[in-house]
């Protein structure tokens, strides 16, 4: 597989606490050269990273992030303002909480609130793979599915683990035909991100590959 065919499957990622502008021109500058398919920052650098990139790379951000238990009016708001930001995608995560509970059809109609709010952009479910059991991960796949989300995505990487290997073959399993899947968390050399896209990903959460190409 060509490290250009990957790299434009790549969410060139940077959501530290701490990322400073500086930082966010310089990944947004990589994503430009290498052809990645966004680069999903920190929502209060939408604006000024939409102002620097114009149309040459989508901006994706977070919201709900990195725990998911915002209140669904929260989240919503917080779609709309990334979108008037000029965010282009939009990576949400899930209410755990209410996963654990087994409250799918709010989980539902939560995922469906929000990817209203997002108009015609992109909307990515995050599910945290990491802290739910099998059969916790088939129901998000049912539920996702349903809501109207583009993509569901296995983590934040910002918890206990990140994306693996059976985890995107259930989500190929038992997602619809329609939703796409997005691998994120510790994704760090180019025969996993290769791996995660045979197995069927079409997304990859990383900013480790774009690292490797310019080593390159």
């Amino acid at each position: 597989m060509e490290l250009s065919h990957i790299l434009s499957k790549c969410d060139h990622t940077l959501l530290s606490p701490t990322a400073t502008w500086a930082e966010i021109q310089a990944i947004c500058d990589d994503g430009i050269r290498f052809g990645t398919a966004s680069v999903c920052i920190p929502a209060s650098y939408v604006r000024q990273a939409k102002l620097y990139v114009g149309n040459k790379l989508p901006i994706c951000t977070v919201i709900g992030f990195p725990n998911g238990y915002d209140t669904t009016a929260a989240k919503c708001f917080m779609a709309m303002d990334a979108v008037s930001n000029g965010a282009d995608e939009v990576d949400m995560v899930a209410d755990l909480g209410w996963i654990k509970d087994g409250r799918f059809d709010e989980i539902r109609d939560e995922i469906a609130a929000v990817k209203a709010a997002c108009g015609d952009k992109i909307l990515k479910v995050i599910v945290e793979t990491c802290l739910l059991t099998e059969e916790e991960k088939i129901q998000m796949c049912h539920v996702v599915s349903v809501s109207g989300a583009d993509f569901i995505k296995t983590s934040t990487g910002f918890s206990t683990g990140g994306a693996t290997f059976e985890d995107i073959a259930l989500f190929a399993k038992y997602v619809a035909p329609h939703v796409k899947i997005k691998a994120a968390g510790g994704i760090a050399c180019l025969a996993d991100a290769e791996k995660f896209l045979e197995l069927g990903a079409h997304r990859l959460g990383t900013s480790r590959i774009v690292r490797i190409a310019k080593e390159a």
